[in-house]
């Protein structure tokens, strides 16, 4: 069974977003998703400075199995990058929540993250 915390926003393509007290987002890819995915090899994540609309695609996941788009929960300007991803993907497997999180961004519309889902949505979705 997956591991869905509660205090944490979803989207219906398995991104998750945590509000940081500052304003900024941070974003990666649920439990559920990696699990799908299986071994994660390769990661690919915009540069600092980059702004994205809501759902517009901010890079590519590749396992063993597949590769992925991934989405944009929310719309912002990316003002960090988990580095640690280039050298260390399988920290998306090991730990999706913490060292394994993507992006940050600043929302260009703060709102469009209670628009998301919440875990006891997300865990319906995945049908859990």
């Amino acid at each position: 069974m997956a591991n869905i915390p509660t205090d944490l926003q979803y989207t219906e393509e398995h991104e998750y977003v945590r509000r940081g007290r500052d304003g900024v987002a941070e974003i990666g890819i649920t439990d559920y998703a990696q699990g799908e995915l299986g071994d994660i090899v390769y990661i690919e994540l915009p540069k600092i400075g980059t702004k994205f609309g809501k759902h517009d695609v901010f890079g590519t996941i590749e396992a063993v199995k597949a590769v992925s788009e991934l989405f944009a929960p929310i719309g912002g300007e990316v003002v960090a990058i988990n580095e640690r991803l280039d050298k260390e993907p399988a920290l998306v497997n090991s730990d999706p929540y913490g060292a394994g999180w993507m992006i940050k961004i600043k929302p260009s519309n703060p709102s469009e993250i209670d628009a998301l889902l919440k875990s006891e949505a997300y865990t319906k979705h995945i049908g859990q």
